[in-house]
């Protein structure tokens, strides 16, 4: 028996009994204390001059108002919604997206994709810095303390598209060994002057392969390929000279996109392989990511920073300055974990007027007594102002003998001072626990970093260094655990250092409002800082 049920692409054409009845207001169906009103009442308030400006005068209007599409894009990342695909489904299906748009025609992937990409990359940090501006004049933000950390995002792209800066070096200085070979033997069998040199490889190449080819058409040699066929030796020089040239200039461009680093993805140039704390197959495997520094005042993210650095040390001064800016107001004193540690920053921090409160590097490592027990440690010594020297646990004397500059990746210049001991024969710690140098026992001792080290030591042990402390523990610590738990992002979906912070960026300010309407809810407004508890 055949069925008399007819499919149609239309399913309208069912005809079925049921219809959906929808309010023409949607007012009465968002709750008074949703959090997408306060959104849109304080994004009202930004100033989208910019924003408009990044359209042309000419030509259609845009297909929704910019300004609309910027608070659905923020209010799509405060609920931890980041695909341009699943945005246009929340705006056909979700009544705060419909809210949200009052009325206008919900925009598809594309618009919503070219949106966030080509015009808020001008302007997403201006405004990013005017919700700011509005919490600080409000009170919300304290502007005395900030708090910062970072932490690691991977990158859009694949784990496998690594380039490595030692392999890129060791295949050209082998590549071009063997180039030199080969043109000398040229030179020696038919054609003379053909020069190579590594600092101008490129253009070199390329007049050899020039010379090559007319060598060819002045004998008459015509390029042959496939089975069978045998090339002469002209052909097979000429061949192997171009093929040299591409690998050189796909070299010269590695080269030129490492910027400093010792890696990037081939599909992200601007991602740098690192450790991720996710480690599930625990091999220590790199991936392509982005070192994201925040800082948080009064619980909300006021700064922002995208940086290519595996570590936080060389980021502090230019976060903090790149922030002030943005936020135009000064702080006070800064806290940040042992990771910010250096000479360098605490010079800075000193010379701007604020108050480090830093953690240093070796503070939980003095609290062990293994630590202690080393008595190679310069800390476990006796310094001797008077004769500026070091006395070791079994009597030895270190003397002063020099002093050594080093100079940071940032091109800081610090001074150390290198004490050694003229003799350790007989030392029961010599090649065990203290040394094993023939020289003797060395250390290298900044003054500066020590004496910086003990005043930073002082603040953070000082009644309001425990409390900010603490509360950089629960209110950056905790940004991030929000972020990356709770909102679920763990990944960027777009590449470029650009784009990569026009996303975080939308992710802080939908993160700003929530915290807002939190405090709002919960009575908490203008709490700025944790008390800390006594047993």
């Amino acid at each position: 028996m055949s069925s008399t049920k007819k499919y149609h692409k239309n399913y309208t054409e069912f005809q079925d009994t049921y219809q959906l009845v929808l309010p023409l207001n949607l007012e009465g169906l968002i709750p008074e204390d949703e959090s997408v009103r306060l959104l849109s009442h304080i994004l009202e308030e930004l100033d989208y001059h910019s924003l408009y400006q990044a359209y042309s005068r000419e030509g259609r209007n845009p297909a929704v108002e910019p300004s609309l599409m910027f608070k659905i894009l923020v209010y799509a990342y405060s609920q931890g919604i980041y695909s341009s695909r699943k945005i246009e489904q929340a705006c056909r299906r979700d009544i705060n997206f419909m809210w949200l748009l009052a009325g206008s025609k919900a925009p598809d992937h594309c618009t919503i994709a070219r949106f966030r990409t080509h015009f808020l990359k001008e302007v997403c940090e201006d405004l990013f810095g005017q919700l700011a501006r509005i919490l600080l004049k409000s009170g919300e933000i304290s502007g005395k303390n900030l708090f910062v950390d970072g932490t690691k995002i991977e990158s859009r792209a694949n784990k496998y598209t690594f380039v490595w800066k030692k392999a890129v070096g060791k295949h050209e200085a082998r590549m071009q060994n063997q180039l030199s070979g080969r043109i000398a033997e040229i030179n020696e069998e038919y054609i003379e002057n053909l020069a190579f040199s590594p600092e101008t490889a490129v253009s070199d190449l390329e007049a050899a392969a020039q010379r090559l080819e007319e060598r060819m058409q002045s004998q008459g040699i015509v390029p042959v390929h496939g089975r069978g066929k045998r090339k002469n030796r002209i052909q097979k020089d000429q061949e192997y000279v171009k093929n040299c040239l591409e690998r050189q200039k796909r070299y010269d461009t590695h080269k030129k996109n490492f910027k400093g680093r010792n890696s990037y993805s081939k599909t992200d140039p601007d991602a740098t392989f690192m450790h991720m704390k996710d480690d599930h197959m625990r091999n220590a495997q790199l991936k392509p990511g982005y070192n994201i520094q925040i800082g948080v005042d009064s619980e909300y993210i006021v700064g922002v920073g995208v940086f290519p650095d595996r570590n936080d040390t060389n980021t502090l001064i230019p976060f903090v300055s790149h922030t002030e800016g943005t936020l135009c107001h000064k702080y006070e004193s800064i806290t940040a974990d042992a990771g910010y540690e250096n000479e360098e920053n605490y010079l800075w921090l000193e010379k701007e007027g604020k108050t480090a409160y830093i953690k240093p590097l070796t503070y939980e490592k003095w609290k062990k007594r293994s630590f202690r027990k080393e008595i190679g440690r310069r800390e476990n010594m006796t310094y001797l102002e008077e004769a500026d020297c070091y006395v070791c646990d079994y009597g030895r004397i270190l003397w002063n003998v020099g002093k050594k500059k080093k100079k940071s990746v940032t091109g800081y210049e610090s001074c150390q001072d290198i004490y050694r001991c003229e003799d350790c024969t007989g030392c029961p710690h010599f090649g065990g626990k203290c040394t094993r140098s023939r020289k003797g026992k060395q250390l290298y001792v900044s003054k500066v970093l020590i004496t910086k080290r003990e005043e930073s030591l002082k603040n953070i042990m000082s009644r309001d260094g425990i409390r900010y402390r603490m509360n950089r523990s629960i209110q950056v610590e905790g940004a991030f655990g929000v972020l990356k738990h709770d909102y679920g992002f763990d990944r960027f979906l777009t590449c470029g250092k650009i784009n990569v912070k026009i996303e975080f960026l939308l992710l802080c300010m939908g993160y700003n409002i929530n915290k807002l309407h939190a405090k709002i809810q919960g009575d908490r407004l203008q709490s700025h800082l944790h008390e800390t508890k006594t047993a």
